[in-house]
């Protein structure tokens, strides 16, 4: 199978980057294994907040619609997948297997996505989605005000616990993670951070945190500091350059979303440091708009 351009991943910058490409009347691919980031707030039947026009739609929704709209453009062709062995062509062409199908495509766009990695305390991935956050811009204004609980899986911790206390009341539970220095302590109190050494036993209910030591103190919601790997290995396959950044390691690109690799592209939480559903679509769009410019040179 031949096109023009290829984009692996079909959520929410796969789709900014294929719209983009789509209408300027390019042939385009999208290929998609159905492994959306944000599948879990959708299971935990929850809302994506913070993008334009679309705050507290459910995330399924927003990405239906958009692969609705995406596919009726006649130029678009869809193929669901996972996308494997890609290998740049002795003819400069990208190439990668999807089950039987071997794909070529003049200009790649990356949009793989990436996988989260809770820290181990009991209960805290059931939760994830639903009572369990990381983005504070996402859902730091549902916790109402109320008691907020930062787990700390890395010294990243401090972030939210400075963070935070515009949202609400957080107490940082150190959970023999990092220990902070007497700067940190002194910059939580100013903020209204209260630091808790005790080690975490489980989390029960809707976000209570069970110590150690006996204590349960109930929450509204927790935040934490996931560790990020890519979802797929395509990247590396094809010898994209990497950044390590502070949740793990990410694809590198230039101003127009370009990675080292000549005509391939990437975009969304793969290629930057942490990111949202609007940072995705924004770094999807001009993807797109980097590899349609990319063939007039």
């Amino acid at each position: 199978m031949k096109s023009d351009f290829a984009v692996i991943g079909g959520s929410y910058a796969g789709l900014a980057a294929a719209l983009q490409l789509a209408r300027a009347r390019r042939q385009v691919l999208v290929v998609d294994a159905g492994r959306r980031r944000n599948q879990c707030v959708d299971d935990h039947h929850g809302h994506a907040h913070g993008f334009l026009t679309q705050d507290g739609r459910a995330p399924g929704a927003i990405a239906e619609e958009a692969r609705t709209q995406l596919r009726r453009y006649p130029s678009v062709q869809w193929l669901d997948g996972l996308a494997e062995d890609a290998r740049v062509a002795a003819d400069g062409r990208l190439e990668f297997r999807v089950g039987a199908v071997t794909v070529s495509a003049g200009r790649l766009i990356l949009a793989l996505g990436v996988r989260d990695e809770l820290p181990p305390v009991p209960g805290l991935a059931e939760r994830w989605g639903r009572s369990v956050f990381h983005c504070p811009y996402c859902h730091g204004y549902e916790m109402d005000r109320g008691r907020i609980g930062i787990i700390a899986a890395s010294p990243l911790a401090q972030h939210h616990g400075l963070m935070l206390p515009d949202w609400g009341e957080p107490t940082l539970f150190l959970n023999g993670t990092y220990a902070p220095g007497d700067e940190e302590l002194d910059a939580f109190a100013r903020r209204g951070t209260r630091v808790e050494p005790t080690p975490i036993a489980r989390i029960e209910g809707h976000a209570d945190v069970v110590l150690q030591d006996g204590r349960t103190l109930a929450m509204s919601g927790l935040f934490t500091q996931p560790r990020t790997s890519l979802s797929s290995p395509i990247a590396a396959q094809l010898g994209c350059a990497m950044e390590e950044g502070p949740m793990g390691p990410f694809i590198k690109v230039g101003p127009m979303q370009d990675t080292s690799v000549p005509k391939v592209f990437a975009c969304g939480d793969a290629a930057r440091a942490a990111g949202s559903v609007t940072l995705a679509v924004s770094d999807g769009a001009m993807a797109g708009l980097g590899a349609h410019r990319s063939t007039m040179v």
